[in-house]
Formats: structure tokens, sequence, C-alpha cells
């Protein structure tokens, strides 16, 4: 099977890096044309570990995936098409931008040339993939199409282990024929026993959006316990490890911090409960979410406030929204960062890959080329990502240069009898 990628952002390089590892011969393409031609070089425009030799792999050595802004030369022969543009949160409401996904579908219909599955795999609000369908069938029979929602679930971070070795893959279809070619398509995960889930169209752009705002929730909720923890004197920690063990719970997602952030959880919950507005159901646990992950920054601003004086100088250790990657869309840490500068602090910054990026979109924060040196007579330090570089930092020497002894570890990495037994101010997340 021949396969075509539109999109060369997250999903869509990650894909196609990962098809071409299955043995798939696969074409990447983008209208932008500078974006393809640092892909033909194999340079990958973000930081996903083991990216980088997956491209230079199937780029060089074995050929199976290549780049192109042409999408009328591609269809010629593919077999599979791949939606795999941006969905972004509109500016005026909370409704998914579909503008790209219609864009695409407009040009698929106007080059299709010979029976192909359309693969919905950005994520989109249910009803997306039918109206992708009339789009394209505005242009070529019906009978040269299927239209399919394959939701990916590609943590960024983990997304290359994520794809090759899925907890499951659901694929939504309206006929055999389609999804009989996307089981073939996966059966190199066979082997691995990981289940492919059959449904229809409808109910798997349901999944993709259920299961980001259940696991946005899981964070929302112990949060929210933190909080509680706190003032009562309670360790969440213990709380959430006691959880977790329970099998109906589990563990994952239990981790107290700032708020979640990136570029799937703020936008797909907004998106899921204002497309199930439109069908006069209210989502009111979501809403409750997304609100109390509003509330989360505006907490810890605060408790900061009411910890070191104004005009002070404040450390920020970590800028991206999760470690292991350089994204920082809707950075819990930068959003706090951020709201601190604004009122009057001083904020050194250090992140390991994500530096570039802040400073595109924030003047206002210093940064600087190591931990050590963010930390330099500061006030107060703030672990704001768990990046593990930051797990073993030489606290006895950070105590020599910092102006006064604070820390705030918004991710509860370290232990803090052993900080205030060398004089810091420890302030953990719920304990």
């Amino acid at each position: 099977m021949k396969l075509a990628i539109v999109g060369t952002g997250y999903v869509g390089l990650v894909s196609g890096a990962c098809f071409a590892e299955f043995g798939y011969q696969t074409v990447c393409i983008d209208k932008d044309k500078s974006r393809i031609e640092s892909l033909k070089s194999g340079k990958c425009p973000f930081y996903e570990p083991g990216m980088d030799n997956l491209l230079s792999k199937h780029l060089n050595i074995t050929k199976r995936l290549s780049f192109s802004t042409s999408l009328s030369n591609t269809l010629k022969d593919a077999d599979l098409v791949f939606i795999t543009v941006g969905t972004p949160s509109k500016r005026i409401d909370d409704d998914a931008d579909l503008s790209y996904v219609w864009s695409v579908a407009n040009d698929i219909g106007k080059n299709i040339k010979k029976y192909s599955v359309i693969v919905t795999k950005s994520t989109v609000p249910v009803g997306t993939s039918k109206e992708i369908k009339k789009i394209i069938s505005n242009y070529v029979s019906e009978e040269l199409f299927d239209v399919v929602s394959n939701p990916e679930f590609l943590r960024e971070g983990s997304a290359i282990d994520d794809f090759m070795r899925p907890d499951r893959v659901v694929v939504g279809t309206e006929n055999k024929i389609s999804e009989k070619i996307m089981k073939e398509l996966y059966r190199p995960l066979f082997l691995k026993e990981t289940p492919v889930f059959s449904t229809s169209i409808e109910t798997a752009e349901i999944i993709k959006y259920a299961s980001n705002s259940f696991l946005a929730t899981k964070i929302g909720f112990i949060n929210e316990v933190a909080d509680l923890c706190e003032a009562v004197g309670a360790n969440v920690q213990d709380v959430s490890k006691a959880m977790g063990i329970d099998q109906r719970i589990g563990s994952k997602f239990l981790n107290a911090g700032p708020g979640y952030g990136g570029s799937c959880f703020p936008k797909d919950v907004k998106a899921f409960s204002s497309t199930a507005k439109k069908f006069k159901v209210n989502l009111s646990i979501i809403n409750a979410v997304h609100e109390s992950n509003e509330n989360r920054i505006k907490n810890i601003v605060e408790k900061i406030i009411i910890n070191v004086d104004n005009k002070c100088t404040i450390s920020f250790l970590g800028l991206s929204f999760k470690p292991n990657t350089d994204d920082i869309r809707e950075s819990s840490s930068l959003k706090l960062a951020n709201k601190l500068s604004e009122k009057g602090y001083t904020i050194n910054c250090f992140d390991p890959v994500a530096m570039d990026n802040a400073k595109k979109e924030f003047y206002n924060l210093n940064y600087f080329n190591s931990a050590y040196e963010a930390c330099a007579n500061v006030d107060a330090i703030v672990i704001g990502t768990e990046w593990n570089e930051f797990r073993a930092l030489n606290f006895s020497k950070i105590s020599k240069i910092v102006k006064t002894k604070k820390i705030f570890d918004l991710r509860n990495i370290y232990d803090g009898s052993e900080l205030e037994r060398i004089g810091f101010e420890y302030y953990g997340t719920g304990k």
C-alpha cells in the first residue's frame, strides 16, 4: 500500500515516519515549501526523541519516506490519504477551527484519480468525517473513495513508542471494504496483539475527545485534592498512590501539579463541551474541569506571591508543558512565569530544549544556559517541568549561589525534608 499524509505537523510527521517503519511507501505533503525542503534534508521541525534517527533511516537508507508540496502528483497512486492538519481552538469561541480540514478535503476532491480511503487522523468533532465525505463527493463519485476516522493517541515525548506499541487502534468506518483495508494497514501490530477496535465513524470521533477529556478530568481532580491536602496537612502523593492501586482507578494521570497544558487537552476539552452544546447536551463535569484548570494558575501565583516579596527574582526550571518535548503551547510553567513577570517579578529561565520556542513569544523573561546559571542570585526557585536533569540537581551548590533559599516544587520531584535540612524553605504541591 502507498500512503499520502497531508500535513507535516506533529501528528503527520510522526505517523508518516512510523508508517515507513512499518514498511509502507509514504509521502508527507505540505504547502509550506521551506518546511518541505528542511524535511527533505532530514531536519525535524520539533523535538521528539527518536524522530531524527527515524527520518534519517527512511529518507536515506530505505527510501520509503519522501516529502512533497504537490497533492495532485501524490494522489495519482495513493491507496490511503491521511488528513493530519491542525484543528486549533477558534479565537472567538471554543469550537475547533476546521478550516484546514475543509481546505484539504476540497483539494483531495479536486485531485482524486483512483479509489482511495480518506482517513481523518486530525482530532475533529463528531460529524466532521461525514462532512468531509460530502465535500469530496462534490467533485467525484462516492464509488471512488471511502471516508474513515482513525484518531491518534500520541503523547508528546513518547510518540514513536505510542505509535509502534499502542494500547489500541480505533477505526471508524462505514463499510466492510474500508474496514478490511484499515485492518490490513495495521497488520504489523497484530504480532504484538494490539486490539484494533472497529466501530462507526461518529463513535470513533467521540472516543478521541472522550479519552482526552477523561484524562484531563483525572488531572483536575487530583489537583483539587492536592489543595485540600495542603489545607489539612495531608500528603497528596500518598493519596494518589493509594488511589492508583485500585485497578478501577489506575495510577496514571494522578500526579498533582500546576495543571494540564500542551496542544491537546486544553483545546479538546473546550471543543468537546462546545460540540455537546450544539446537540443541547451539557457536559457539566467537563466544563468544571476546564474552569478548575484555569483557576489552577491563579491559585499557584497567589501562593508564590504570599511567600516571595514583590520585585524579587524567581528562577523557573522547565518551560515546556511536559518533559521530552520543546512544545510550549499552553505551558503551565510559562503561564505562571508570565503572570509573575506582569506583577513585577524578574524571571530567570532554563529549559533543556524549549528555550528557543519560548524566546519567540516571551520577551519579558531572562534566559540562561544552565539550571545553575538561572538560579544565581535569585530569591526563589520554581520547578515547572519535571525534566530528568532537574531530578538530581546539586542543591548544596545551589544553596551557595541563591539569594534566598526558597523552592516551589510544582511537580513534587524532591523530598522536602532533605532540602529543608540544608536550609531551604520547601513548598511542594499538596503536601
